[in-house]
């Protein structure tokens, strides 16, 4: 097993702590909500964030808008006696991200090689096509996985 290898299995036990959690966001966000919920007020948040109270309501919509930065978020979470947590979590598991791939780049050059095919009259049957579909799958997955993502 590679480095590689290795790193994805890591990283996919790490989300497997997360996969089932859902965090949505208070349609007012966190910031606001946390602070109203420990009975906070603009300018007393402020205070703790060493800020001028209307820079508050800004922050908060910042973070509803989306365009609040990770470091400013951080430093309300911290204010607000509360901690960030940050991570970007894969739908399914790395290595099925990366089959996935791997399958789609060989449906990509399936199609062309057929097409090829059928116009010099050698079109591959059904089971030809899964064959080949499987080999070219395990071409890509055996080579460096930075052809998966090229543009074709």
């Amino acid at each position: 097993m590679d480095q590689a290898s290795l790193a994805r299995k890591s990283l996919d036990r790490r989300f497997s702590a997360v996969h089932g959690v859902e965090m949505t966001r208070p349609p007012r966000g966190w910031i606001r909500a946390i602070r109203e919920a420990l009975g906070l007020n603009a300018t007393q948040l402020a205070h703790r964030l060493g800020v001028k109270p209307p820079r508050i309501p800004a922050l908060e919509k910042a973070e509803v808008t989306g365009v609040a930065s990770l470091n400013t978020l951080r430093e309300a979470a911290e204010a607000l006696g509360c901690k960030l947590v940050y991570a970007i979590v894969p739908e399914t598991s790395l290595d099925d991200l990366i089959r996935a791939q791997a399958a789609k780049r060989a449906e990509q050059e399936l199609r062309r090689i057929h097409h090829t095919m059928r116009l010099e009259n050698q079109a591959l049957g059904r089971s030809d096509l899964a064959d080949e579909r499987q080999r070219l799958i395990d071409e890509l997955l055996a080579g460096s996985l930075r052809r998966l993502w090229d543009e074709q």
